[in-house]
């Protein structure tokens, strides 16, 4: 039985996160591209845009460049193998930080030749049929839309800092992480020993897979911080039924039963240690009492 009791902390209000880069509409509307256009670009490998939180394309200027350039090409009847190889020697060529608004990508004769004022170099082979001046593309930019303007990345999120946020992170990954939510209630726990909510969690992910024993002394810890609490009483039998030990998990359920006699699933538990130990009258009158709190 899954049970999660958060602390309840004072709400927080979620600053929203800013992610830099161009979303993917806005670069369509710019170039002169279809959504579709765009996407099939990325697919072919023209370029690799970074993703936003939800998985959503952030392209740079840089990326920018790439497509139109990629565009100018199509346009000439490029094959598509030979575009993605031109571009990709490109980025190889360029020294590590080098942008490519200062290039310029012309063909001569049946070569591709990039130009930076300096140099000319042929990136790839294949016929290109145009020549553009990528400068071009940053005033464009610059006079089309400054609210999209490039923000500097956010920086790195910093780990919780109380017991009770690290509680809150446990909670957020369990069902995507639980080696991590584990991790996260040991360091609640670490902070603030003395929190039932958070033992009763760790014990039933370490429960879930497979560390009955230790499971079972995290629940021994929140039923001694709260004596009153039924859940935690029954999560105890549950470890202590799974380890075959009939006699301790009745007495288990017996005190979830005292505290809050309309549990059904104790009832039913109850019912099963009974039958384990031979008391089959003890073992009926619980079933029935199941099926009663249970009915429709």
């Amino acid at each position: 039985m899954k049970v999660v009791v958060p602390f309840r902390p004072p709400a927080a209000v979620e600053r929203p996160r800013t992610v830099s880069g161009y979303a993917t509409r806005d670069v369509a509307a710019l170039l002169g591209l279809s959504v579709a256009q765009v996407r099939s670009c990325i697919r072919d490998g023209f370029l690799i845009p970074a993703q936003g939180p939800r998985g959503e394309h952030r392209f740079s200027f840089q990326d920018l460049i790439l497509l139109r350039t990629a565009k100018g090409l199509l346009a000439a009847k490029v094959p598509r193998r030979r575009i993605r190889l031109a571009l990709q020697k490109l980025r190889q060529q360029l020294p590590d930080g080098r942008p490519l608004t200062g290039i310029r990508i012309t063909a001569q004769g049946n070569r591709v030749v990039a130009r930076d004022g300096r140099e000319a170099w042929d990136p790839a082979s294949g016929q290109i049929l145009l020549d553009f001046d990528v400068a071009q593309l940053q005033q464009e930019v610059s006079a089309w839309a400054p609210a999209v303007e490039l923000r500097p990345e956010p920086p790195p999120e910093q780990p919780p800092t109380t017991a009770a946020a690290w509680f809150e992170r446990g909670m957020d990954l369990e069902e995507e992480d639980a080696e991590g939510a584990v991790a996260a209630y040991r360091r609640s726990l670490e902070l603030e020993p003395a929190a039932p909510d958070v033992w009763l969690n760790l014990g039933r992910l370490l429960h879930e897979r497979g560390e009955v024993a230790e499971a079972e002394r995290c629940y021994r810890e929140a039923v001694a911080l709260q004596p009153g609490e039924p859940v935690a009483l029954f999560d105890l039998g549950v470890a202590l039924q799974d380890q075959a030990r009939p006699e301790e998990a009745a007495a288990a359920y017996e005190r979830v039963l005292a505290l809050d006699g309309s549990f059904a699933d104790a009832h039913y538990n109850l019912a099963a240690v009974y039958e384990t130990l031979g008391r089959r009258e003890a073992a009926f009158r619980h079933l029935r009492s199941y099926k009663t709190l249970t009915r429709g």
